[in-house]
């Protein structure tokens, strides 16, 4: 369980399999984004089919609607949502630091108005911890102060130092939290009652957890490099992880320093520590963070573009509502095996589109989703051949320099 395994190498890009208690996965992945237990406009069939195997749930909105508790109570947040693969659920931080309206931060957590009915709520460690515990994913994300990416030196160093204070608190309260529920589970042992982890489809008990969930550290500091060396250090002083987030990166920064972050950051990341680059989902900055040693990733920008019109292609984007695809019978991609692409014509998108039917916001989303996991198992491929230098040049030549449509 949460073990790591590196396959193979290609320069600092690496493939490798996570073991998770949901299933193992191959890297490097991409994670489509379920803000609300839901991935917009797909099912989890939908997900299955073009080959997802691992998603991303919101901390920040489950807890605020419907609630851990109601979560819980149901089955646990795979149960909830119909998902059977792997979960990982962010801390909550980064949607908390970019609420509109009120928010009181101190040493204790953040206080702060919930975007749906106003009132005032406070998360600490502990709590953002204990949510995610209740929802029941693979990998937990310790809670974290973020800041813009154009912060100062002084700024940066206060979230960095308060981050590592609340990791501190985030792992002594999933430890506790763990080592009560192999209690629980042992005590159930000897007096002969079903321990198994996951809920029975028809009795969804809210008391039946498994204490498989590994919990993850963000590494903050904006774009000052050796504030983020410093950083690591001390967060790989603090425990024994199964993994490492970076964050605070892709929030308004230029994309170069960005680059430069993950470049510097790269020769001390732990070789068996798998690398997840937080909130960051175009295509481009897919291949630019594997190859500079990224394993993992997630984004709302495949949906959120879909829903928009706007799908990825070998050669860039295409935006489907332009009046040149009114009589278009080719597909979207014609190299695509999804639904969409096999499908239907870019002159029936279009037209989706220009009637605001629901379908098309499916459709574009659909294919968005499924480029991803196929730009993400060709990463794999050219990295087994250790050739992925050469294809990451090939890519960018047909992305960059798109032929007319």
């Amino acid at each position: 369980m949460f073990e790591f395994r590196i396959d193979a190498r290609s320069g600092a890009a690496r493939t490798g399999t996570l073991t998770l208690p949901h299933g193992s996965v191959e890297t490097p992945l991409f994670m489509p984004v379920g803000t609300q237990g839901t991935v917009r406009a797909l099912s989890p069939n939908d997900l299955r089919s073009v080959g997802a195997t691992m998603v991303l749930a919101n901390t920040y909105h489950l807890h605020v609607r419907p609630g851990e508790e109601v979560v819980g109570k149901l089955g646990g947040l795979h149960r909830f949502m119909g998902w059977d693969r792997p979960l990982l659920t962010d801390s909550g931080g980064f949607q908390v630091f970019s609420l509109a309206g009120f928010r009181r931060v101190d040493e204790d957590g953040v206080e702060f108005q919930s975007h749906v009915d106003g009132s005032r709520r406070t998360v600490t460690p502990e709590r953002a911890t204990e949510i995610q515990w209740t929802l029941g994913a693979d990998i937990a994300m310790a809670f974290d102060h973020v800041v813009p990416g154009g912060a100062d030196l002084a700024t940066a160093r206060d979230a960095l130092e308060r981050t590592l204070r609340w990791l501190e608190r985030c792992a002594k309260r999933h430890e506790g939290l763990r080592r009560m529920e192999e209690r629980r589970m042992e005590m159930r042992r000897e007096d002969g009652a079903d321990t198994s982890p996951l809920p029975s489809p028809h009795h969804p008990s809210p008391h039946r957890r498994s204490p498989h969930q590994t919990l993850w550290p963000i590494l903050q500091g904006g774009t000052h490099l050796e504030l983020r060396r410093a950083g690591l250090r001390r967060i790989l002083d603090l425990g024994s992880w199964t993994g490492l987030a970076i964050g605070g990166l892709s929030v308004g920064e230029p994309k170069p320093a960005m680059y430069e972050m993950l470049e510097g950051l790269e020769p001390g990341l732990p070789p068996p520590l798998p690398r997840y680059l937080m909130g960051v989902g175009f295509p481009g900055d897919l291949v630019a963070a594997v190859e500079r040693g990224v394993d993992l990733f997630d984004c709302v920008a495949p949906t959120r573009n879909g829903r928009n019109g706007s799908a990825f292609t070998p050669d860039g984007p295409v935006n489907i509502r332009n009046a040149e695809h009114r009589e278009d019978a080719r597909p979207l991609d014609e190299t695509c095996d999804c639904e969409t692409c096999t499908t239907f014509s870019r002159g029936y998108l279009r037209h989706l589109f220009v009637t605001d039917e629901l379908l098309g916001l499916r459709l574009l989303s659909l294919h968005n989703v499924r480029y991803m996991i196929r730009l993400a198992a060709a990463m794999r491929a050219a990295i087994r051949r250790n050739a992925f230098g050469s294809w990451a040049e090939e890519w960018r030549r047909r992305y960059l320099e798109p032929r007319s449509a």
